[in-house]
């Protein structure tokens, strides 16, 4: 009998399921379904929960039909599995079933979206919004000394605009709906792992309201050492701890799966028993189990976990510490270091949306390829500021080091140099927090097709790099975790059993002085970028560096030019 164990996922720009062999680790067949967001001002990127949760149906009934075009069994399906983007978060009202407001944006949109872009209804707040930034200015002041790290100790985490009870507390100071909802004890609060498994287990019918602690760990409501809500957080955040959902582990039966109104009835009766954050689902799938081992995730930005086994690992290098998973009830949480680029898949789409340098994402490769150099010429994308191991939020993008022969393709091989060299930042930054150097990289994300970004990130870290052959890993992680768990028992995560990926390796092929020589000029060019953005106002109309069009930024250029030779 084919044994098998199903994920739900959420990214950016996507929602999809995938059905896997429980004992191979085979990807049997998938569904997925773009995610419509909406832009309805500068820096705030939204999405409709309620088309998330129907986007969700829809996979699930279209993979079950694919599933039968195979001549597999629906029935064979023994688990479910969610993943989810971590610090999006929804409000919805428990007696109602619809929500309230929800979530906060993952990365800016190009201007004629903007433009064209309306806001009438509720929506999500995703992860790079960055509308929350007079908040986060709020509380750090607040704090004894206005010190940004005040509670790490308590979640491994600096009181920023990137996690959820910042995005919650927002909603709460703006959004009507949601603060009075929260005053008649209707509202739940969640991130979307939370919303779609109390939807799927039966929603104002008894849904299960549950997260797992991979996802808690992302909110700053949750203390890291004793795994539970921590009272002290949410009083400073002034979050009603009622409202929050169940904390479980990574990897146990939360509820069963509902049909309602004639939907997902194919899996009725199936256990929803995995759940976890994208990125630590990423770990699991590429079975970085063992303390020490590491993956990077390279999409819209990048996401470097190493897992620090049962211990967390404090940084003094700027990085996250973050429970990685917990795969079981009794199993022991086991905790990682992250650090995160803000912008990697996104500085291509800039110059594809943006510059028009490339008509598609896909060319970059092949434009960089033909100068197979970037000929001195440097790129830090801090659109939005700097993320790990900086946090900067004054840092603002730069180009450096052009010449009158610097052209397109120089600027491509500089574009993705700066993806490998912020992850080199990261590499090294965790090496000295754990005092034991990272020897190999393990890899997995859309970018990671990308040949000529493989072998430069193994280059520029002078180390290999492994890219399994099979990219669904973070989707392969959630349906690991749900086939694992006690009462379904279709997937041994053991070390002894866990089934290896299949992988290409890629070796580094510059000697490390060259290596080390191109590092310390990347290095000075993000000094360069750093203290850029002040508290003064723009003048009126005045867009951003990642929103400008390449005629904004030409006429900017040269109106600095003028500048200059009047000056």
């Amino acid at each position: 009998t084919l044994l098998s164990a199903s994920s739900v996922g959420l990214s950016a720009t996507f929602l999809s399921t995938q059905v896997f062999n429980a004992n191979t680790a085979e990807l049997i067949c998938h569904h997925q379904v773009p995610v419509n967001q909406r832009f309805p001002k500068e820096g705030w990127v939204e999405e409709d929960p309620r088309e998330i949760l129907e986007s969700v149906h829809e996979c699930v009934e279209r993979t079950c039909e694919k599933l039968q075009q195979l001549n597999v069994d629906v029935s064979n399906i023994k688990a479910v599995g969610v993943t989810n983007q971590r610090e999006t978060t929804v409000v919805w009202d428990k007696e109602t079933g619809e929500p309230l407001y929800n979530a906060i944006g993952e990365s800016p949109p190009p201007p004629s979206e903007m433009v064209a872009s309306g806001f009438s209804k509720p929506y999500q707040v995703f992860w790079l919004d960055l509308r929350t930034q007079s908040t986060v200015e709020r509380l750090i002041s607040k704090t004894p000394g206005r010190n940004k790290n005040h509670f790490k100790n308590q979640t491994g985490l600096p009181i920023s605009t990137y996690f959820s009870a910042v995005k919650l507390r927002w909603m709460l100071d703006n959004v009507d709906e949601v603060r009075r909802a929260v005053l008649a004890g209707r509202a739940l609060f969640g991130t979307v792992d939370s919303w779609i498994i109390w939807c799927l287990t039966g929603g104002k019918d008894g849904g299960v309201h549950c997260t797992d602690v991979s996802n808690a760990s992302r909110t700053m409501l949750f203390n890291i050492h004793t795994m539970e809500w921590d009272s002290e957080l949410c009083r400073y955040f002034d979050v009603p701890m009622e409202i929050l959902p169940d904390i479980r582990s990574s990897s146990e039966i939360y509820g069963y799966m509902v049909s309602s109104d004639r939907k997902c009835g194919s899996l009725a009766g199936v256990p929803i028993s995995g759940c976890l954050g994208d990125q630590s689902a990423a770990l699991v799938g590429q079975t970085c189990l063992q303390e020490g081992q590491a993956k990077n995730t390279y999409g819209t930005g990048c996401f470097l976990l190493r897992n620090t086994g049962t211990k967390p690992v404090m940084s003094d290098h700027g990085l996250l510490t973050t429970v990685a998973y917990k795969l079981g009830k009794d199993a022991p949480a086991c905790y990682a270091l992250e650090g995160s680029v803000a912008i990697a898949g996104a500085m291509v789409q800039w110059l594809k949306d943006n510059m028009g340098i490339v008509k598609s994402s896909s060319e970059i490769e092949s434009l960089a390829a033909a100068a197979g150099t970037s000929y001195g010429c440097y790129f830090v994308p801090a659109f939005s500021g700097l993320y790990a191991p900086y946090w900067e939020p004054s840092a603002r993008g730069i180009i450096c080091g052009l010449t009158q022969f610097t052209n397109k393709s120089h600027l491509a091989f500089a574009a993705l140099e700066a993806v490998c060299f912020q992850t080199r930042e990261i590499v090294d930054a965790m090496n000295q927090d754990s005092g034991v150097p990272l020897m190999q990289m393990q890899v997995d994300g859309g970018m990671t097709s990308n040949r000529l970004l493989m072998q430069l990130q193994a280059d520029i870290l002078c180390m290999p790099v492994v890219r399994p052959l099979m990219s669904e890993t973070t989707s392969l992680g959630a349906a690991m975790a749900a086939g694992a768990a006690k009462g379904v028992d279709v997937w041994n995560l053991s070390p002894d059993h866990v089934v290896p990926v299949t992988s290409e390796k890629f070796q580094p092929q510059i000697n490390p002085e060259e290596s080390e020589f191109r590092y310390a000029r990347w290095k000075k060019a993000v000094q360069r970028a750093m203290n850029w953005e002040t508290s003064e106002p723009s003048s009126p109309g005045t867009a951003p560096l990642y929103l400008r069009s390449r005629s904004q930024v030409v006429l900017h250029l040269l109106t600095c030019l003028t500048a200059l030779v009047l000056f």
